[in-house]
């Protein structure tokens, strides 16, 4: 731990994002001790306030194209007039953009916090989809993307919105799930990692070789599962050598039942 903190110390970056970490853990402990109404007023400015600032730097990019666009002559056909708008509302200058983002990222951060804390702290596909909902009608009708038909646009809009990301939860909430079979391998899987064995993984989980037979792993049980003599030896070696298993240290391999300690 002293290393860490010296290593920490000496580098001025890993220092800032320390401190940046604790903060923002200190101020998501303290809003929960804020009144709901509180928390959602303060999560939604702040949240408008970083989309504002993202807004604004992408529309330093945009705000050529934006200027070129002509304006809608009186009798423009509704449709033209409309998707004239839209593209204006998605390549405004850094005022128009910060407008946007801010809308977007504040009722969607807004929305999602008054759920959570209706919900008791649940997040999930639901949530997700009515912040997006909502951020979307909002952003529609704030941006005039919508037209002469603001509440149809802005419906429109708000389901599109939460047909993506209600997709993208779902997406990361599949990648971000870890196997419950992988949970019976963490500790095979470090020392496994250790040893530069990685590829060696799937043959323990073939042979069922799970966290809790690493003490009676021997010769034999590691050459049933095709695991060749080199790093068959290089595993028991280790095996042997002993460790440390919340903080203390194991014995050698039993002469008497010729097992060896977990180790990791």
């Amino acid at each position: 731990m002293m290393q860490a903190t010296n290593k920490a110390d000496g580098n001025p970056i890993q220092m800032i994002q320390l401190k940046v970490k604790k903060l923002d853990s200190d101020l998501k402990v303290w809003l929960k001790k804020q009144p709901a109404a509180v928390e959602v007023v303060l999560v939604t400015a702040g949240s408008a306030v970083q989309g504002g600032a993202i807004g604004a730097l992408m529309g330093t990019f945009s705000s050529d194209v934006a200027s070129t666009m002509p304006t809608p002559p009186p009798g423009l056909n509704p449709e033209a007039a409309a998707s004239l708008q839209q593209a204006k509302a998605f390549a405004g200058g850094p005022l128009t953009q910060a407008r946007n983002f801010a809308v977007m990222t504040g009722v969607n951060a807004g929305i999602t916090c008054a759920m959570k804390r209706a919900r008791g702290g649940k997040e999930d596909l639901q949530t997700s989809a009515v912040a997006a909902f909502g951020s979307g009608a909002v952003f529609s009708a704030v941006s005039g993307m919508g037209g002469p038909n603001v509440l149809g646009n802005a419906l429109t809009t708000g389901f599109f919105f939460a047909l993506v990301q209600g997709g993208l939860f779902q997406l990361g909430k599949k990648f971000a799930k870890t196997p419950t079979e992988d949970k019976d391998y963490m500790r095979s899987k470090s020392m496994l990692e250790k040893l530069s064995l990685q590829k060696y993984e799937k043959n323990f989980k073939k042979g069922m070789l799970t966290d809790s037979t690493l003490h009676l792993l021997n010769d034999s049980s590691l050459r049933d599962v095709q695991i060749p003599p080199g790093p068959r030896l290089l595993i028991l070696d280790h095996l042997k050598s002993g460790c440390c298993i919340a903080g203390q240290k194991m014995s050698q391999r039993d002469p008497a039942s010729g097992y060896m300690p977990c180790c990791v």
